[in-house]
């Protein structure tokens, strides 16, 4: 394990100002994507379990863990159906990071989002639906173009969150 992460994939690069829709809301995941490593990147295993924000339980690897359970839901299950469990339990237990490894986090999230990326590349057009079985049964229908651009608000909101942890951890602020 690492004294300070330094995460390879916190170097942002701008989505394209003028683009086709597919890349330009791949860009626009992808940015979000990176500035969340950003966010993370050059702290300590203790600062990213941290939970600043009392009385939230918000942690930055809880924020890690929980973003890549949403990456495998919506493009492992929803768009592709391929039924994957979470990765640590139940509903929302991802936030719970106290004794959380880094390394595994960060590890496992990567992993999602190449394969979310690898997933909408294979995908024909952004009309693809993917489906989602509710306990209740009642099924509901998403295209691929939704669930990019709910994924983009997804990371924009917890960006917003961990614009906040940082800052409360050691001062860095930033878009």
């Amino acid at each position: 394990m690492t004294d300070a992460y330094e995460l390879a994939d916190a170097a942002r690069t701008e989505p394209p100002l003028a683009a086709g829709e597919l890349a330009t809301l791949t860009g626009f995941l992808d940015f979000q994507r990176a500035t969340f490593a950003w966010k993370c990147a050059g702290l300590t295993t203790e600062q990213l379990r941290a939970r600043p924000l009392l009385p939230s339980t918000l942690s930055l690897l809880g924020l890690t863990r929980h973003l890549a359970e949403v990456e495998r839901g919506w493009f492992r299950n929803v768009l592709n159906g391929e039924g994957h469990p979470g990765f640590w339990g139940g509903r929302d237990v991802e936030f719970e990071a106290d004794d959380a490894d880094p390394d595994e986090a960060f590890t496992v999230w990567r992993a999602e989002c190449e394969h979310a990326r690898e997933l909408v590349a294979a995908a024909p057009s952004l009309d693809v639906l993917g489906h989602y079985r509710a306990p209740d049964g009642k099924e509901t229908s998403y295209s691929l173009r939704w669930i990019v651009t709910h994924m983009i608000e997804e990371y924009a909101r917890h960006n917003g969150h961990a614009d906040l942890v940082r800052e409360h951890l050691d001062g860095r602020t930033g878009e």
